[in-house]
């Protein structure tokens, strides 16, 4: 290729957390060694990385992908290079897609050096076998996605809890993580959001009792205490979200419970998680030192089923909740006309 373009050769590394399993081989910095390498020995251009560390190549959602992706759309990327067919992707429509038309639209020479895949030669044996590659790409990640959950399955079937973060008020016993600690600083806050509810206090009041008394929110304290969080850092540390607080109203771990299989997926193309009815679920008690009692945990699940329905006027009736049809047996609600 002509060294007077100006247009970058994108190396693009991506890294799994099942890949990582397999050894230094699929390393980023095997992967980065080899594509460098490569494209200097072929005098391309401008080589600048994009890495994705820590992505399934089962959907193309990634941030180094997307980020390559809007510089091959306005025309800054001539060529694309990976390790292989299956670090571009393990999903074969789509990979198929992105190398077949895509890249082509922009302009993009794509090469994938180990599967001596190369678009510049569309007449190439190599390239019509590229299809059954992401074939078979795409159904290792199939096969490991079965295995992993068969192996999640067996474990919370077990009894071993499946969550990574633990909830608000625990940490992790240094001696087993798998089990769980009172953290006596949170636990007293999980108490009092109990307590306040027991009063008669909704999510939202709770909510802004907390933030008036400078309390921390469980990201802002988790990460105050070095504690592993999903979350980023809150703007304000003691704003409480409403959620936040019907969440640990809800959760029944706080009674010594271990619950598995709280949520689910559909399909390794889809993760989204979706919440799973209660008969599915996997309930263990006394797996843990409880911070509420089991009388008030029911009790507060009680108040919050019959908390006051208002009517679209922003009216409630004194007797929301309380009375019951004599036919059905199902609640009467307020209603205006």
């Amino acid at each position: 290729m002509s060294g007077a373009t100006n247009k970058i050769t994108a190396l693009y590394c991506r890294l799994s957390q099942e890949d990582a399993r397999l050894g230094e081989s699929l390393s980023i910095e095997n992967q980065k060694a080899i594509l460098l390498e490569y494209a200097k020995k072929n005098h391309f251009p401008n080589p600048v990385f994009f890495v994705d560390d820590g992505y399934s190549g089962t959907n193309y959602d990634r941030p180094g992908f997307q980020s390559m992706l809007t510089e091959i759309e306005v025309g800054h990327i001539g060529i694309v290079i990976t390790k292989d067919l299956s670090r571009l992707g393990r999903n074969s429509a789509l990979t198929g897609l992105y190398t077949n038309f895509t890249f082509p639209q922009y302009g993009v020479r794509y090469i994938a050096i180990n599967d001596n895949y190369d678009t510049i030669d569309p007449n190439s044996v190599n390239n019509d076998f590229a299809g059954i590659k992401n074939w078979f790409n795409e159904f290792y990640a199939r096969d490991t996605s079965r295995k992993i959950r068969a192996v999640q399955k067996a474990k919370g079937e077990r009894g071993v809890p499946l969550t990574v973060n633990v909830p608000y008020g625990y940490v992790k016993d240094p001696e087993n993580p798998k089990h769980w600690l009172v953290d006596p600083e949170a636990a007293a806050i999980v108490k009092r959001i109990f307590s306040m509810c027991m009063e008669g206090r909704g999510p939202t009041q709770i909510a802004n009792q907390l933030w008036v008394d400078k309390v921390l929110t469980p990201t802002a304290y988790k990460l105050s205490h070095g504690l592993s969080t999903n979350s980023p850092a809150p703007e304000d540390p003691y704003r409480w979200d409403k959620r936040a607080v019907s969440s640990i109203l809800e959760r029944l771990e706080y009674t010594g419970c271990t619950v598995n299989f709280k949520t689910y997926t559909n399909s390794i193309w889809d993760k989204k998680r979706h919440l799973n009815p209660v008969e599915n679920q996997a309930i263990f008690p006394d797996t843990h030192e409880r911070i509420i009692d089991d009388d008030v945990f029911e009790k507060v699940q009680e108040i919050r089923s019959q908390r006051h329905r208002m009517t679209r006027t922003g009216k409630s009736s004194i007797f929301s909740g309380m009375v019951y049809c004599a036919d059905c047996g199902s609640k009467m609600q307020y209603g205006s006309s």
